[in-house]
C-alpha cells in the first residue's frame, strides 16, 4: 500500500509541474486562435502524463530498455494527440471565421444566414442568437424607415399648412394697412380664425413632441367614462351642429377608469372631431363605452359614416402625418357640406400616444357605412 501511495505521489508531482507550465503557456497565448489553445492543451495533457510516467519510472529503477519503451509509447500518444488537436482546432477556427463573415453581412444592413455544415453546440447556439438579432434589426430598420417617411411627410405637410394661413394673414394685414379692406370687421374675424388654427397646429406639434420624447406627464385619477364622454360631446357639439351631423351617446355605460381626465378628454374629442369631419350631413356619429366581455378592459368606440377606409391604409391610420386618401369619402350620392380644413395629420397620432401612455391600445376597423375607432383601457384595480 505504501508503494502505491509513493507511486501516486511521484506521478502527481510530475503532472502538477507539467500542468503549471502548461497553464503559464496558455496565459501567454490566450489572445491567439482556438487552434493554438487546443494544441497547447493537448501538449499539456501528454506532457503531464509523460512527466508522471518518467517520475514513477525513475523511482521504480526501471531498466534503460523499459524506460525507452515507456517513453516511446508516450511520445506516440503525444503525436496522435497533437495531430487531433490541430485538426479540431482548424475546424473550429474555420467555422468561427465563416460565422464572423456571416455576422458582418447583417451588421452592414443585410440579413444573417448561418453558414452551412455542422458546428459545435456553442457555435450553433451563437448562430441562433445572431439569427434572432438579425430579425430584430430588420424590424427596427423597417420601423425606422417608416418613421423617417412619416417625418418627411409631416414636415412637408406642416410647411404647406403653415404657409397657407400665413399667406392669408399677410394678404389681409396688407389690405387693412392699405385701407383696401371693404369690411375690416370680417377681415379681423378671419385673422382671428387663422391665428386660432395656427395655435392649434402648434399645440398639436408640442403635444406630439412630448409624447415621442416620453415627457408626457399624466395625473391619473379614478373617474367615470360617462363623465369623460359627456365632456367630449359638449366640446364638439357646435361643430356637429354646423356640419349637420347627429351625435349619439346613448350607449355609454357608467364604468370607472383610472386616467388623466384632461388627456383622455382630448383623445375622445380628437376621435369625435375626426368622425364629424368625415361624416356626411344628416349622418350619425355614435360613441359607446362598456366593459369587455372578459372583464379585463374598458372599450370606448367612436363610429362614423365616412364610407370606410381602404384596407391597405388601416395600418397607417395612427401614423404621424397620415391624412387618409380620397377613398375615405361618403358614399356616392350622399350629400355633404364642405369639410373644414383638415389638420396636419397629428390628431390620431396624439390619440395613440396618449392611450398607450395609459397602458391602453387604440385600433380602427371598418364597419358597414363607415369605420369604428376603439380605445381599450385597463380596468382599475
Amino acid at each position: 500500500m505504501k508503494d502505491i501511495l509513493l507511486i501516486a505521489l511521484f506521478a502527481f508531482g510530475g503532472a502538477v509541474c507539467a500542468g503549471a507550465l502548461g497553464a503559464l503557456v496558455l496565459r501567454l497565448v490566450r489572445h491567439r486562435s482556438v487552434a493554438v489553445s487546443l494544441t497547447v492543451i493537448a501538449a499539456v495533457t501528454v506532457t503531464a502524463m509523460l512527466a508522471g510516467t518518467l517520475a514513477v519510472a525513475q523511482a521504480m529503477f526501471l531498466s534503460r530498455h523499459d524506460l525507452g519503451v515507456v517513453t516511446l509509447v508516450v511520445a506516440m500518444a503525444a503525436v496522435v494527440s497533437l495531430a487531433v488537436a490541430l485538426l479540431l482546432g482548424r475546424w473550429v477556427v474555420a467555422r468561427s471565421r465563416e460565422l464572423s463573415l456571416a455576422a458582418r453581412d447583417f451588421g452592414d444592413g443585410g440579413s444573417f444566414a448561418a453558414p452551412p455544415g455542422l458546428a459545435t453546440a456553442e457555435l450553433a447556439s451563437l448562430s441562433r442568437e445572431l439569427a434572432a438579432t438579425s430579425e430584430k434589426l430588420a424590424v427596427s430598420r423597417e420601423r425606422e424607415r417608416a418613421l423617417e417617411t412619416s417625418r418627411r411627410e409631416l414636415v412637408a405637410w406642416i410647411s404647406h399648412d403653415l404657409r397657407t394661413p400665413l399667406a392669408g394673414l399677410r394678404a389681409m394685414s396688407e389690405a387693412l394697412e392699405d385701407g383696401m379692406a371693404e369690411d375690416p370687421a370680417r377681415y379681423h374675424r378671419q385673422i382671428r380664425t387663422e391665428v386660432d388654427r395656427l395655435n392649434s397646429m402648434v399645440g398639436d406639434l408640442f403635444e406630439l413632441s412630448r409624447i415621442h420624447a416620453g415627457a408626457l406627464a399624466l395625473s391619473p385619477s379614478r373617474m367615470s367614462v360617462y363623465d369623460l364622454v359627456g365632456d367630449a360631446l359638449s366640446g364638439v357639439h357646435p361643430l356637429a351642429r354646423e356640419r349637420g351631423v347627429r351625435l349619439d351617446g346613448g350607449a355609454v355605460d357608467r364604468v370607472p377608469v383610472e386616467v388623466d381626465g384632461k388627456e383622455m378628454t382630448r383623445v375622445l374629442a380628437n376621435l369625435l372631431i375626426n368622425a364629424i369631419r368625415h361624416t356626411p350631413a344628416d349622418g350619425t356619429v355614435a360613441i359607446a363605452a362598456s366593459v369587455r366581455e372578459d372583464g379585463g378592459a374598458v372599450v370606448v368606440s367612436v363610429t362614423d359614416g365616412c364610407g370606410g377606409i381602404p384596407a391597405e391604409d388601416l395600418p397607417r391610420v395612427f401614423d404621424t402625418g397620415w391624412r387618409g386618401t380620397p377613398a375615405r369619402t361618403p358614399p356616392a350620392g350622399v350629400a355633404s357640406v364642405p369639410a373644414p380644413p383638415a389638420g396636419a395629420g397629428l390628431g390620431l397620432a396624439i390619440v395613440r400616444g396618449i392611450v398607450e401612455a395609459h397602458a391602453g391600445r387604440a385600433a380602427v376597423r371598418n364597419v358597414p357605412g363607415g369605420c369604428r375607432f376603439e380605445v381599450t383601457l385597463p380596468v382599475p384595480a
